[in-house]
């Protein structure tokens, strides 16, 4: 049994007007609700090296938000996360339940805290790039003789410092983020976000897909507890790899907007290459469907309901 499919009506940017918009990130468009929830609605924009791109990816925001929750409820035993249990379209005028329906989490209002909590299976993209270079990732020592995608001898932490709107997060120590966060809240953080990693890794390793690398986001309530936040093990966040495709030494292919990034990598503006700079240039829509069903797949790879046997 595969997930359904998820609707196709695509949402670029929403536009509801009986909550303040609080933000507008590179996906989510968030809300306030009062002044202790955010209703949380993730669109079909897609960004790629930074830059929001001008087509949405039809059906991407339910599919991210459809994972989300699969994985909410599959670690919650962890971490508690910052859910709130009520129906989204509950707080949104009834001419706005089409933005809000399917794509959105209405959520607790956490003080989120600045550092990016990235932890890495598997060699690969940069992490390789500076392996090749320094046998370390993030200043990380790892043992000699690994290749391109080689599983780690055991997940690593490489936190970051979250950037500025339209800036690159930079790779930081664990021992910067104690001093950012303090002891107690930075070694939290990285327990927490390895065992989480390790019981997502295994979960979708039955179901056939490598999570070779992930990130986490935290927050605190207002009585100083850690709750996980905003997406979890999403193709947006993490990347996956197909099982059948793993290949020790070379680029596995991914579920994510790989084919977006490789066709921008090739594209000729004015015969120069783009500078990655906005605005994108517009993207095939053979590109965008195959980005779609991608991320398509991945959904329905995690949520299939096996056989009993």
């Amino acid at each position: 049994m595969t997930a359904a499919p998820a609707t196709r009506v695509s949402l670029h940017t929403s536009t509801l007007t009986s909550l303040p918009l609080l933000a507008r990130g590179k996906v989510r468009d968030n809300y306030a609700v009062g002044d202790d929830r955010i209703l949380m609605v993730a669109s079909d924009r897609l960004s790629a090296f930074d830059v929001i791109l001008g087509q949405p990816i039809p059906g991407k925001g339910a599919l991210l938000t459809r994972m989300a929750l699969f994985w909410f409820d599959k670690l919650g035993h962890i971490c508690p996360n910052h859910l709130t249990g009520e129906p989204p379209e509950s707080v949104v005028s009834a001419d706005e339940v089409a933005q809000v329906r399917g794509r959105s989490m209405l959520v607790k209002r956490l003080k989120p805290l600045p550092v990016e909590a990235v932890v890495r299976g598997y060699l690969a993209g940069s992490g390789w790039k500076e392996y090749q270079a320094s046998q370390s990732v993030c200043g990380v020592p790892l043992p000699a003789g690994l290749k391109n995608a080689s599983k780690l001898p055991q997940p690593i932490y490489t936190p970051a410092a979250k950037a500025a709107a339209g800036e690159h997060d930079e790779n930081i120590t664990f021992e910067r983020t104690v001093e950012m966060v303090g002891l107690d809240l930075a070694t939290r953080m990285r327990d927490i976000s390895i065992t989480l990693y390790r019981a997502g890794a295994k979960i979708a390793a039955a179901k056939g897909i490598v999570i070779a690398d992930t990130k986490f986001e935290f927050g605190l309530d207002p009585q100083g507890a850690l709750v996980l936040m905003d997406e979890v093990l999403t193709p947006d966040s993490s990347r996956f790899w197909p099982v059948e495709s793993y290949l020790e030494g070379s680029n596995p292919p991914s579920y994510d907007k790989q084919f977006v990034r490789d066709w921008l990598e090739q594209v000729r503006i004015g015969g120069q290459p783009w500078d990655k700079r906005p605005p994108a240039p517009r993207i095939p829509q053979d590109v965008i469907q195959k980005t779609a069903a991608k991320y398509q797949e991945a959904l329905e790879r995690l949520t299939r309901i096996e056989p009993v046997v």
